[in-house]
């Protein structure tokens, strides 16, 4: 039994066969899909697919930093109000990314503290977006964190000093995804040094399929192959991964 900790099935790639891409997930054993929001006209799909599978679909409300404005406070607003009209898994997906827009990093920073202390409040775990930002979004993590805050950095891609740094602190975790498949990735060796005990799996979907998909559309029915990159690379066996990582997500979005 897998989870898919992260999956954007929501998106306008899924049109033409989302329900029978959930169902190609369920039969490759994927009994959760996650959804993270990313902005104010992600929301609708996100509930329509929950509503639709709601055994299987579960929501999370967040600002993407991508979907950051120069002035959130409006976007922001939305998300506090949803967060306590709704029941979500998590705040998510939230953050900082420096590779798609630098300009507004003190926008992004300051609705990522927010977010935060939202889950602190609400006592949900965050989903954390980090891209080409590891200094500046494990900064302000390791400032707000208390008992009440866990999470997970999802997509990690980094060197095992950030996996340990991240591993640092107390309920967090790594989001595994397709690009420990990529041979130049160097994820499968930091995951070798690391280990899986604090991983769980996610896709990312349609971004980032694994290989021997990569380059097309992902989608969760791809997990199993995730979990075996990882096994492999941390010589464990699939039925090991599957059990660890699930378990992680139970903990984590209880």
């Amino acid at each position: 039994m897998f989870n898919d900790t992260h999956a954007h099935l929501y998106h306008g790639q899924f049109e033409s066969d989302r329900a029978a891409m959930v169902r190609r997930a369920l039969d490759a054993g994927v009994t959760k899909l996650y959804l993270p929001n990313i902005d104010a006209d992600s929301i609708a799909g996100m509930h329509a697919l929950c509503e639709a599978f709601p055994d299987v679909c579960v929501p999370m409300m967040g600002l993407h930093p991508c979907h950051v404005p120069e002035d959130p406070t409006a976007a922001l607003d939305m998300v506090e109000q949803l967060l306590h009209e709704r029941k979500y898994a998590a705040v998510g997906e939230i953050g900082i990314d420096l590779y798609w827009e630098k300009k507004l990093l003190a926008q992004q920073q300051d609705a990522f503290r927010r977010q935060i202390r939202w889950a602190k409040q609400l006592k949900l775990p965050i989903v954390i977006h980090c891209r080409e930002s590891f200094v500046e979004t494990i900064t302000i993590v390791e400032q707000e964190k208390t008992a009440d805050l866990r999470g997970v950095f999802h997509c990690f891609t980094g060197p095992a000093e950030h996996a340990q740094r991240i591993l640092a602190l107390d309920d967090f975790y790594l989001g595994i995804g397709g690009v420990i498949t990529y041979p130049k990735s160097g994820l499968a060796q930091t995951m070798a040094v690391v280990g899986p005990d604090r991983c769980m799996l996610e896709t990312d979907s349609p971004y980032l399929a694994p290989v021997p998909h990569r380059g097309k559309r992902n989608e969760s029915s791809y997990i199993p192959v995730i979990a075996q990159a990882l096994a492999s690379a941390t010589s464990r066996t699939l039925e090991e991964i599957a059990q660890i990582t699930t378990r992680n997500a139970q903990i984590l979005f209880s």
